[in-house]
């Protein structure tokens, strides 16, 4: 093969220019004069092409800008008399954009426009407008000022939490012979128990983080613990529908509730009454009364597995959590009707906390972490930046 020779800009010109010619020129015969300025823009065309094509986005912005905000005119104010001396200065050079007013402030008076405050006007550089500058269209101009806009990306408004050192583990503790499906700690936080598939329940020194006692009576796996508060009495539920009480000072069960009709998932005490509420395969909130062992309310709605639940001593005063992807509300003050459904996310809700001071709490799910406020439900933002909503 024979190598091709590589053709120098000039040439290259040149060859479109004969092309043109061909296309456009009358007499084919005949060579126009030759004309200095038009080999000079020729050639500054051509280096612009392959050297600065960057610039025509540009050039084009600045002038879909002109198209879209020259017919902008600022809005002046009447000084009202008396009122000279108060006028701030740095305000008196910026121009406020009109926005469109209300029928009713059109009829009264001669403000035909809502002022938006003393807002600097955008300095237009040579390609456009800043980046923290914002365009609104002014009303009374041509139909393709109506509702364009460009406004910069609003930072988020996340908190962002406070740096610590790595986490480092302190201790492990080993005993148990099947997963550790639940934790519960002592209010005095001196020991702490867990809950296994192994169909055991072990208390643990929090100091020492050795074994003080180990509880069977489950015939299958615990997945429920709750120490209450006013009471020396320990909650579990577990895979056997069961589920006990345990008198910390004898070390023995004391009562068993007994009504679900599958699997107990979760287990929560309500922290100013007697009663304490469960959640199982049955697809059922159940709130029992400690002392009588009856049943008081069932919380049914969900349409899969309650596998987790939290209590609060106002309305809402329990909050359900299922694989169905909502969370729901509940008032007991009425007969348990479900007060809010929360349908934010698109997969099992697998665990739910409560914030110990504010009034918000998370859910975890497998798509993201969600926060919300109390007692409305309203949602906050999502935990995991890297996960998509």
């Amino acid at each position: 093969m024979e190598a091709v020779e590589p053709q120098s800009l000039k040439k290259l010109s040149l060859k479109s220019l004969k092309r043109s010619l061909d296309f456009f020129s009358p007499l084919h015969s005949h060579f126009p004069p030759p004309d200095s300025l038009s080999c000079i823009s020729l050639f500054f065309l051509v280096f612009c092409a392959c050297v600065g094509g960057w610039c025509n986005k540009k050039i084009r912005l600045s002038h879909k800008m002109n198209l879209e905000y020259g017919g902008i005119e600022p809005t002046t104010f009447k000084a009202q008399p008396g009122k000279e001396d108060h006028v701030n200065p740095s305000s008196a050079q910026s121009t406020p954009l009109a926005l469109p007013a209300p029928e009713d402030a059109q009829k009264g008076g001669a403000h035909n426009a809502l002022v938006a405050g003393p807002v600097a006007q955008p300095r237009l550089n040579d390609f456009g407008p800043t980046k923290s500058s914002s365009i609104i269209s002014a009303p009374g101009s041509t139909d393709r000022f109506s509702t364009s806009a460009i406004m910069e990306r609003v930072s988020s408004r996340w908190p962002r939490p406070d740096w610590h050192r790595p986490w480092k583990t302190y201790r492990v503790i080993s005993g148990h012979l099947g997963w550790v499906r639940a934790l519960a700690f002592d209010p005095s936080n001196t020991w702490f128990c867990s809950g296994s598939a192994d169909r055991t329940i072990k208390i643990w020194d929090v100091a020492s983080g050795q074994l003080k006692l180990t509880l069977t009576g489950h015939i299958e796996q615990v997945r429920g613990l709750a120490v209450s508060q006013r009471h020396t009495y320990m909650f579990s539920a577990g895979d056997d529908k069961m589920v006990k009480c345990w008198d910390l000072e004898q070390n023995k069960v004391i009562r068993s509730y007994h009504g679900h009709l599958s699997g107990v998932y979760c287990l929560a005490l309500h922290p100013t009454l007697d009663i304490f509420l469960t959640g199982g395969r049955d697809s059922v909130c159940r709130a029992w009364d400690i002392r009588t062992k009856t049943q008081i309310f069932a919380l049914s709605g969900h349409e899969n597995t309650v596998c987790s639940v939290f209590t609060r001593p106002t309305d809402p005063q329990v909050v359900t959590g299922s694989h169905d992807s909502t969370i729901k509300f509940w008032d007991l003050r009425h007969r348990g009707k479900t007060m809010t459904t929360l349908t934010h996310h698109k997969k099992s809700v697998r665990a739910l906390a409560l914030h110990p001071k504010q009034n918000m709490f998370a859910s975890a799910s497998a798509d993201n972490i969600k926060k919300f406020s109390l007692p409305k439900g309203e949602f906050m933002h999502n935990m995991l930046l890297s996960k998509k909503q």
